[in-house]
């Protein structure tokens, strides 16, 4: 048998070898762009950032209680098999001898509150400064401020950037009546909207 020409070798070694390693590099390059992301790491990822931002919004606005809901499905009606709106306390931070109401809202219906979530859906913020003040339109909302000892409430809708409405962010103050001025107000609008954008990479 003859032996191979050493033209045939310097080819393979020369030529083939380096091409060899390049689709190889190649094929591993492109299964770890397609391999799926790590939705664990994602989701701990977005929760610090959300628990970081309503940390840094109680500290600065001095509430007693911030939260963040999410709509979303939550089954389904019989017997059409249309899906069931609900929406949850995902995030909250709270002062010290303020009452969480984050495990009194989960999976909660959002036709149970039909006034604030149109409200919210139409004009971005409700803002109640006073809820004993019988002037001051609270959406349905004073008996839950009543059972969370809420004196004073502003609540921004969490949309996405085509305006999508997928939450609400929540400031709540439990000493006395608060009234923010518009500054702060629309201050706490852009961090609904930066929350809009953290949430819904997650969807």
């Amino acid at each position: 048998m003859e032996s191979i020409s050493p033209i045939v070798v310097a080819f393979i070694t020369g030529v083939l070898g380096p091409v060899l390693i390049i689709i190889i590099r190649n094929w591993i390059e492109k299964k770890k762009t397609s391999a799926k992301p790590d939705m664990l790491a994602d989701a701990l990822r977005i929760g610090e950032l959300v628990a970081s931002k309503i940390d840094q919004i109680r500290e600065e606005i001095k509430a007693d209680r911030v939260w963040v809901t999410q709509f979303h499905n939550g089954g389904h009606f019989y017997p059409t098999g249309k899906s069931i709106a609900k929406f949850s306390v995902i995030y909250e931070t709270v002062n010290t001898n303020t009452p969480s109401i984050q495990a009194n809202f989960q999976n909660i219906p959002v036709n149970l509150f039909t006034k604030s979530m149109n409200r919210l859906l139409e004009a971005d913020v409700i803002a109640i400064p006073d809820f004993t003040d019988e002037s001051i339109s609270t959406f349905g909302l004073k008996y839950i401020a009543e059972e969370s000892k809420t004196r004073a409430s502003y609540l921004f809708a969490i949309k996405t950037i085509d305006d999508k409405f997928i939450g609400v962010l929540g400031v709540d103050f439990t000493n006395g009546k608060v009234k923010l001025d518009q500054d702060a107000i629309t201050h706490l609008n852009i961090h609904a909207s930066t929350l809009g954008g953290a949430l819904i990479s997650t969807h």
